[in-house]
């Protein structure tokens, strides 16, 4: 999240802070690089999974590299903005491409539904049903196909 963030701020010319961000994003990533290698190396069910090695991890690291570079030389020479100490906040709440959700409310009970009525439906009170049984299959005949030759005379003719 914050590399992608980065690059909306590198987008919108906030370089200083976009440095920041992927700085972070940076430490983050080692972090997770580390538990994912941990995680590879453990025995146990579940070894044959490498998240490390997954390609979207792969191309996250040097998406994050070659950003950061993008943005220090940008800042060099372009905007000679100061990196702050602070990460800069992400935004949790996206605010676009979202439709906003509909709270959900239960419908109304209707009136037939009164504790008599719920107690009529005790499934230990329910009649043995023999005829539930599955009938054995029963075996299928061939049955022998027509022997169908091609005609050439269809009643068809070009013109």
């Amino acid at each position: 999240a914050y590399c992608y963030h980065g690059q909306t701020l590198l987008a919108s010319d906030k370089c200083g802070e976009a440095i920041r961000s992927l700085q972070e994003s940076e430490k983050f990533f080692a972090k997770a690089e580390a538990l994912c290698k941990e995680y590879g190396e453990t025995k146990g069910p579940g070894t044959t999974a490498k998240p490390s090695g997954h390609l979207f991890f792969r191309k996250l690291g040097t998406l994050i590299k070659n950003t950061l570079e993008k943005c220090q030389r940008e800042n060099g020479f372009i905007y000679f903005q100061k990196v702050p100490a602070e990460a800069p906040q992400l935004e949790l709440k996206a605010n676009y491409g979202l439709v906003e959700p509909v709270p959900f409310e239960f419908p109304a009970l209707n009136t037939h539904w009164t504790p008599e009525t719920l107690n009529a439906f005790d499934l230990t009170k329910r009649p043995k049903d023999d005829t539930a049984k599955p009938k054995p299959d029963e075996e299928v005949k061939p049955l022998k196909e027509p022997d169908i030759k091609p005609q050439k005379d269809s009643g068809c003719q070009i013109s």
